[in-house]
């Protein structure tokens, strides 16, 4: 119970930290917004361009991918700064002498980056969802599904990576460089899962890639929570 109390309060003043300052939510937030009219202004909303969907535009048929991309690359800045503020506060050398199990900190580092996580995506799903004109809410409970299980991944690896990096001088340019490949076989289940989710599901194949995404993140969450301490330690 000790880890477990520990792992909570770690996540409580993650979060007072990021309500106090906002940083990296008003970061990620302009960011995201970015990235989405970016799109929407370089592809167009009334472009038919390549699509084999009947009646769809190239926004629409694009979206999923659009949407992942938006996330991760948005999501890099939550989790450098989950780290970053430890560095910043000395916090880090405490993380390192924690006589407790080191999974410990990597929950409660997870569950925070995490929430972040959720919070911005419950704020770019709607919006992204208005500005491409797609059709959500009557499969808003798949798609949730779908987020969270991808969204988990992401935050593993990510967490994990962003405290291997913490003390390097380059650390916003080495995250996503170690990050990124490692993330591809979550970033093409996700958007897989997410074309069918949207566009629908005739062949059945939605639940065989929630399994396979669901397969990826407990060997990502094993692996990270069990190399932890020698992450931590660098």
């Amino acid at each position: 119970m000790g880890d477990a109390r520990r792992a909570l309060a770690l996540v409580k003043k993650d979060l007072l930290t990021e309500r106090r300052s906002k940083a990296a939510f008003n970061a990620m937030a302009f960011f995201a917004a970015m990235v989405l009219f970016i799109f929407s202004f370089a592809l167009g909303p009334d472009v038919p361009g390549l699509v084999a969907t009947p009646g769809a535009t190239l926004l629409q048929y694009l979206w999923p991918g659009l949407l992942w991309v938006a996330i991760f690359f948005t999501g890099v800045l939550a989790l450098s700064r989950s780290f970053q503020v430890e560095v910043e506060s000395g916090g880090m050398e405490a993380l390192r002498l924690y006589p407790g199990d080191k999974k410990a900190i990597f929950a409660g580092k997870l569950v925070a980056n995490l929430i972040v996580l959720g919070a911005m995506e419950l704020i770019l799903i709607p919006v992204s969802a208005v500005l491409y004109n797609i059709d959500l809410w009557t499969k808003l409970p798949a798609l949730l599904g779908v987020t969270l299980l991808g969204t988990l991944g992401f935050a593993a690896v990510g967490t994990f990576y962003a405290a291997l990096t913490a003390n390097l001088r380059a650390r916003d340019v080495m995250l996503p460089v170690l990050l990124f490949p490692v993330l591809v076989p979550v970033v093409v289940a996700a958007v897989k899962a997410t074309t069918l989710v949207v566009r629908g599901d005739p062949m059945g194949e939605l639940w065989t890639w929630l399994r396979i995404l669901g397969l990826i993140d407990l060997v990502l969450l094993t692996v990270c929570t069990l190399t932890f301490e020698f992450a931590i330690e660098e």
